[in-house]
């Protein structure tokens, strides 16, 4: 899948979880819950522990830009993009039970007979002592979470297929209404609440990687912060 590449010969101590549902609609109209995942329209999973207790959204969020390469947010920052079918999420550097690790989040989407075939995985290396250690607790956490997420796709897609036509959700235009957690899309512009975990660490770390220009890098509402902080 895209992003296995980033994990090349890198710690010993690593973990692969790769996870699948089948969904009854086709790639093209699934792809765009995986695009805004995390986004601004929250991470579809446990709200109260992955969300700060916001509702993800149950719809296609309006006003969620296309997702681009170096769109930042929680889980890194966007590294691959082949649009309507795959994407994968970079994270290297983060600090997790007392160890260094470097995660790759990905997503692919497929035609299967009855529909497609919605696959993620979550892969992850780690450096130090208690290596092993924050390599188990990641794989129990995120097993729990990752399942919810899927099932939760499934179902908003499913859901929306038998409702076509009826009103969206309420939308009040606060970049915060559907998730906590700040993303700085590459785009300009941001979502969530300003501050809230490493969105700017990332678009950082996306600048220092080549993925984006500095110049590109602030966001259009005149940048909540500047790229030193």
């Amino acid at each position: 899948m895209a992003g296995d590449e980033y994990l090349a010969e890198g710690p010993t101590t690593h973990v692969e979880m790769t996870r699948a549902v089948s969904i009854k609609d086709t790639p093209e109209r699934v792809w765009p819950w995986i695009a805004q995942l995390g986004r601004g329209a929250g991470w579809y999973s446990i709200d109260w522990l992955d969300n700060g207790g916001k509702v993800s959204a149950k719809h296609l969020v309006s006003w969620i830009p296309e997702p681009r390469l170096g769109d930042a947010t929680a889980i890194g920052y966007l590294r691959h993009i082949e649009t309507g079918r795959a994407l994968a999420w970079w994270v290297e550097g983060v600090s997790f039970a007392g160890a260094k690790a470097r995660l790759v989040c990905s997503y692919l989407v497929e035609s299967e007979e009855e529909g497609c075939r919605l696959i993620s995985r979550m892969s992850a290396d780690a450096t130090g002592l208690t290596a092993p250690l924050a390599l188990f607790l990641f794989r129990a956490v995120d097993s729990i979470m990752a399942s919810r997420q899927l099932t939760g796709i499934r179902s908003r897609v499913e859901l929306l297929q038998k409702n076509r036509g009826a009103p969206r959700d309420s939308e009040n235009r606060d970049r915060d209404q559907y998730q906590l957690y700040e993303v700085l899309y590459a785009a300009g512009d941001s979502g969530g609440v300003a501050g809230r975990e490493h969105a700017i660490r990332w678009r950082q770390a996306a600048i220092a990687d080549g993925i984006i220009r500095e110049e590109e890098s602030i966001p259009v509402d005149n940048a909540r912060y500047t790229l030193s902080d």
